[in-house]
């Protein structure tokens, strides 16, 4: 396809395919649905939310019968139809329960019930009509559980101990699934990370992480001004990657495009009155200074209104700029930065570079957050204390309210519209640094000591790593480091298991 050419829903779906595509444009749709060239510069609306994590739970068991003067009787509570009936009205409460807990979508199906290998193998026959099995283990053979997670589609088996009647599988899912009566994990498609025991909790974050997942997968970048990765490696390996672990691709709208579609609507009064009124509402926030020339303002909300329709059209959910510190700025008559931080407080992703090495887990963290993801530059850890820093930061960090800004001139080019954005001390942040091929991502959980303003980015963030901070720093690889609010370690962890192809190296212990 021509750079610049518009994707039809058709050919959009044709490129990506299923569920992929249906994950990102569902969303894409929603907010062509909106008014024309509307945006949301105010606080107390969440994010949009993804497509739904689809469900299927099922209950697993075998009632024993009695014999003679002989071991017939396994471990688990289901000893009879009657407890059959009461674990399954019980699970259908849970799950509704589970439901309402979630702060991202769920679609969980109907409780099915497995006792029979046709019944096994009716149920495995639609793996593709669910993202997850969440598999109740109450009891029945092993060949069971191995099908089902044979299928490729994601597991969690769930086993009961203290919350009763106690499970089979909590006795033998470790020794019999997973190390088929070995010392060594044997079991192909399940690991340990994929048992829970009792908690639905637990439950609910591997869930995230899968949501976050798939939402993630099949993501469209809008490349404006080419792919231009920030390292040679990235450069290089970048696209191939993206396409064949994440399936992940970019469309490009090459500087002149922009520039005319730019300069027609400077000339269209009624674009350029849709952008002194925003700029009108943004500055008139309480909690919003203006340190710069207001032009530079409305400049960066005619851009985002054209970036955002070429997005749509492109069915594109995230947005990469290349050459913004240079060849993009004489196109704007500024630096895309604040562009970037109101499409990244829409619920778009937008960073600077068109870079897949942070792209994806900026896309990812955002995905399982339901939150901002803030790419900026790493600087060198020191007595367990690392500053990060960039000048389009999102300011819509909890993924609702905006964090005291001044809207400042971007620092390199001391020049247009950037954000210095304040953030809270004692504000529990995850931290992921991607290295330059693709091959590790590292990460650890930190909190904001200072929102510092020194000669660097404008908004700034000094972090003390809770973690080993010396390890980090010894076995550190990549340069640009994503932030969001809140600690997601454990579902960047799960996420990755399941992409496969990227190792993780966290250095923080579980909170």
């Amino acid at each position: 396809m021509a750079p610049g050419r518009p994707f039809s829903r058709r050919s959009f779906l044709g490129c990506l395919g299923g569920t992929v595509a249906l994950s990102n444009l569902g969303w894409l749709l929603d907010c062509r649905a909106q008014a024309p060239g509307a945006t949301d510069v105010a606080a107390g609306r969440p994010l949009s939310a993804g497509v739904a994590l689809r469900v299927q739970p099922l209950l697993t068991y075998h009632l024993d019968e009695p014999r003679e003067r002989t071991s017939w009787r396994s471990y688990g509570g289901l000893r009879t139809a009657e407890d059959v009936t009461a674990e399954t009205a019980r699970i259908t409460e849970e799950l509704a329960q589970l439901a309402k807990d979630a702060e991202f979508p769920l679609d969980v199906q109907r409780l099915a019930v497995v006792s029979s290998d046709a019944e096994l193998q009716a149920l495995a026959g639609k793996a593709g009509d669910c993202d997850l099995f969440l598999v109740f283990a109450a009891s029945g053979p092993q060949h069971w559980l191995e099908q089902i997670a044979a299928t490729k589609t994601s597991n969690i088996l769930f086993v009961r101990h203290e919350s009763g009647p106690v499970y089979l599988w909590y006795e033998i899912a470790h020794w019999r699934l997973l190390r088929k009566s070995e010392d060594v994990e044997a079991e192909p498609n399940l690991d340990v990370d994929d048992v829970v025991v009792d908690r639905y909790a637990d439950v609910l974050w591997r869930m995230r992480a899968l949501y976050g997942l798939k939402n993630t997968r099949g993501t469209r970048m809008l490349a404006v001004g080419g792919l231009a990765a920030y390292s040679r490696p990235a450069q290089e390996l970048g696209p191939a990657h993206a396409r064949d672990v994440w399936g992940c691709t970019s469309e490009i709208v090459e500087h002149t495009r922009l520039a005319e579609q730019l300069a027609r609507a400077r000339s269209d009064p009624a674009a350029m009155r849709w952008a002194e009124e925003q700029t009108g509402a943004l500055l008139a926030q309480p909690n919003v200074r203006l340190a710069t020339e207001r032009r530079f303002v409305v400049n960066s909300f005619l851009a985002l209104k054209l970036v955002r329709e070429m997005m749509i059209e492109a069915g594109a959910a995230n947005l990469g700029v290349a050459h913004c510190m240079g060849g993009l700025i004489p196109i704007l008559d500024t630096p895309p930065c604040l562009v970037l931080s109101l499409l990244n407080d829409e619920g778009f992703t937008a960073f600077c570079h068109t870079d897949f090495s942070h792209t994806l887990p900026g896309v990812l963290l955002h995905w399982i957050s339901g939150k901002p993801s803030f790419v900026c530059n790493s600087h060198f850890p020191h007595h367990g204390v690392v500053t990060l820093a960039h000048c389009a930061a999102p300011r819509k960090m909890d993924g609702r309210d905006c964090e005291p800004t001044t809207i400042m001139t971007h620092y390199e080019s001391d020049y247009g519209a950037a954000t210095k954005v304040e953030y809270p001390a004692g504000q529990t942040v995850t931290c992921v640094i991607p290295n330059l091929h693709f091959t590790t991502w590292f990460g650890f959980r930190g909190r904001i000591v200072g929102s510092p303003a020194f000669d660097m980015c404008r908004s700034q963030m000094d972090v003390a790593i809770e973690g080993d901070w010396p390890r980090l720093t010894r076995e550190l690889e990549g340069f640009h480091t994503v932030v969001c609010y809140g600690d997601y370690l454990r579902e960047i962890g799960y996420a990755l298991k399941k992409v496969g192809a990227v190792e993780w190296r966290n250095y923080s212990e579980p909170a």
